[in-house]
């Protein structure tokens, strides 16, 4: 079975660098990208199109410079965009198109993928590849995430699948969940997988072995908290197991080596935090801020995420990190 890599370097990456990615950067690491034929690439704010504000932070680059200079560095690989509703519109979408998105995923957090109908079904009337993605999965069942994809496919996804957004899964978790999607579906099945439990790339192989053929990997592994599924080292690991993805090992190589000079200070590691934030089930791009927070309050950023994922934090609750904090630090209410 082939298995097609979907490369979010330059958007999900953007969370460890507090999306400061200039364009000399971007155009770097996307003509490396296109160079060993990695089939898709995806850029832009952490949190997609139209997120870049103070309460997700602001990028150094507006979406439309980004999306401009990594269309010109991709003369064969697909560009995606990626657009959370709520930080982005429609009209946000009208503009990636505009400026050369073949691919635009809709993400929603894992049980509400109702919201995401309007920006599938204007994706669907325009004739753009559309993808759906249910975040922080592991806050829902195997029953549920079915149901949520199905709706998914309904308002016109062509692709759906989940993202571990927390790092939480082990094999058997990704495997229940990636079954019953495939079998509600219909159509191709993805997977993105994160680093917190040291368990991205033995996930993404459980993923494929479940029936998933787009899997999500980062070069170096740049992205939020721990960081994501490494590339380098998922495509070889799948072409041993019998996956063709198409990718030139050699330029793929190249290109994590452009990743780790010209991206980020320093590849990914999972330190003590990024384990708590596995455990804990919370947002991986939570993590700068989490210590920010915790640091300026005098609190230990341990007891931020494990009260966070008490709370169940969701991706766009930046707000509610405070809240914690003050409330540990004996200066808020708890709730």
């Amino acid at each position: 079975m082939t298995v097609v890599i979907y490369d979010p370097t330059l958007r999900d990456g953007h969370h460890a660098v507090r999306h400061q990615l200039d364009a000399e950067q971007l155009r770097e690491y996307a003509q490396a990208a296109d160079t060993a034929r990695i089939p898709v690439v995806e850029v832009g704010h952490g949190n997609g199109l139209g997120a870049s504000s103070l309460q997700a932070g602001p990028a150094k680059l507006s979406d439309e410079e980004m999306l401009e200079t990594v269309r010109a560095a991709l003369p064969n690989s697909k560009m995606a965009a990626f657009l959370l509703p709520g930080w982005g519109t429609t009209a946000d979408l009208r503009m990636a198109v505009a400026k050369g998105a073949d691919i635009v995923r809709i993400g929603a957090h894992c049980t509400e993928a109702d919201i995401t109908e309007r920006h599938l079904g204007w994706l669907r009337e325009q004739g753009v590849e559309a993808q759906g993605v249910l975040m922080m999965s592991h806050m829902a069942d195997p029953a549920r995430l079915a149901h949520e994809a199905a709706k998914l496919v309904s308002y016109g996804a062509g692709a759906v699948g989940i993202m571990d957004s927390a790092g939480h899964y082990l094999p058997e978790d990704v495997t229940e969940r990636i079954t019953a999607i495939r079998e509600a579906a219909g159509v191709p099945v993805l997977f993105h997988g994160h680093n917190n439990l040291g368990m991205a790339i033995a996930n993404s192989v459980a993923a494929v072995r479940a029936g998933a053929t787009i899997i999500d990997a980062c070069a170096r592994g740049f992205g939020a908290g721990a960081g994501n599924t490494q590339l380098e080292v998922l495509v070889p690991v799948l072409e041993r197991l019998g996956h063709p993805t198409g990718i030139d090992l050699y330029g793929l190589l190249d290109a994590a080596d452009v990743a780790g000079r010209v991206l980020m200070p320093a590849p990914p590691t999972i330190d003590s935090v990024g384990v708590v934030s596995g455990l804990a089930g919370v947002f991986s791009g939570f993590k700068a801020r989490v210590l920010d927070v915790a640091r300026r309050e005098g609190v230990d950023p341990r007891d931020v995420f494990f009260e966070l994922g008490r709370r169940q934090a969701v991706a766009g609750q930046e707000d509610l990190i405070v809240d914690v904090a003050l409330a540990l630090a004996g200066r808020g209410a708890t709730s």
